[in-house]
Parts: C-alpha cells; structure tokens; sequence
C-alpha cells in the first residue's frame, strides 16, 4: 500500500469510527481505531480514542496499553497522563494514578477533572488535608460543578471540621441547592472519621462522577 492508499484508507477507517461511536457500535468502533494504529502507530488521536473505548468495554489491560504508549510517544500529552490516571485510580492503584494525575496538572494545570481525580485519590489513601487543597483548586477551576464541592465538604466534614463543611455547603446550595441537599443529607447520616488535626481512621466513602476519561 503506498502513501496516497494509506491516506485514503486511514480517512475512510476515521469516519468509519466516528459513525460506529454515534451508532453505539463500539466493536467496529475498535477495530477500525485497532487498524488505524496499525497504519499509523504513532496516531494519538486514535490511540487515545480506542483506550477510551477498550477501557468503556471492560478491556482494563488493553486500555492502559493506548495510554502508557502515547505517553511514551509524547510525555507532554496531559489529557492522555489524565486518562491513564483515571485508570489506574479504577484500578485501585493509588500510587500510579497519583503520579499520572500530578504529570498532567504539571503539563496543564488547568485540567480540573485531574485536579479532582487527584483529590479522590487523596480521600481513599485518607491524606485528607491534602485532599482538601486539590478539591479546593478544582472548584476554583470549575466553579460551577458540584461534584468538587460536594467532595470538599464533605472532607471537611470527615476531618471535624464543621464550620468549613457548612460554608462549602452554603456556595454549593447557591447554584446546586438539590444537590446542596443531598450533601446535607449525606453529613448528617455520616459521622466524621477524624477529629480535627488527625489522621482519618477510615477511608471516607467518595462519589466518582465526573473524574471520567476523555470523550472519544
């Protein structure tokens, strides 16, 4: 296959991925970005696309493999340092996700879901101080998201820290108050797991949503 066929073939794979994604046909979704790697293997844009789609069906392996190789490629590319940490924190491998979350706010700090991805990772290895300053610049990054906030409370809360937890809730219930009311719910039904100044000694429970990996 010469340089013009491989163009065109590439071309016709791309948007042969692009209506499979719409259609919700993930299996020829994959095996057209597989084939695209395999014309191009230093394709990122098609490697990052079939690690999201591996990871969506279940292929943990497989996925970490697209990004750990687009790092390789490109240690400068913070969304795929972003996803690679999403995964390793699915993963329950802290320690790696921590370091993937930290490269990609180095390289972008402005990446708020690494940002919040980071804290959860903090909440479960119960470094709950740290975890609040990482929550802290997540809602400076996205004010208007309630998950950072709901997670920052609720630290607070954990920690004992009560007049801090009730103040998050309070700009929280400013432009969330449904979701303002599930965290009031949610500490009153919950005791904090560490007095003020010490170390939890329990992990608090956390809520995933919005540390997701990268559309497609």
């Amino acid at each position: 296959m010469n340089a013009l066929e491989r163009f065109f073939m590439r071309w016709w794979l791309a948007n042969r991925a692009s209506l499979a994604v719409l259609l919700k046909r993930n299996a020829v979704a994959i095996d057209s970005y597989r084939r695209i790697v395999a014309l191009d293997p230093r394709n990122e844009v098609a490697r990052a696309a079939l690690g999201n789609l591996l990871m969506e069906a279940g292929d943990v392996a497989g996925a970490t493999a697209e990004f750990v190789r687009i790092v390789e490629m490109n240690p400068r590319n913070a969304e795929a340092w972003f996803n690679l940490g999403y995964i390793y924190e699915q993963r329950d491998d802290l320690a790696n996700a921590e370091r993937c979350f930290r490269e990609a706010i180095a390289l972008k700090p402005s990446i708020d879901r690494a940002w919040y991805g980071l804290g959860l990772v903090l909440i479960r290895a119960q470094r709950l101080k740290e975890a609040i300053e990482v929550l802290k610049k997540n809602t400076e990054l996205q004010p208007f998201s309630p998950y950072g906030w709901y997670q920052l409370a609720m630290t607070h809360h954990h920690l004992g820290e009560t007049a801090e937890a009730l103040r998050v809730y309070e700009e929280l219930k400013k432009f969330e108050p449904r979701y303002a009311a599930t965290l009031k719910r949610d500490m009153e039904r919950t005791p904090p797991v560490a007095a003020p100044g010490r170390t939890a000694s329990t992990t608090p429970s956390i809520d995933r949503k919005e540390a997701v990996p990268s559309t497609h």
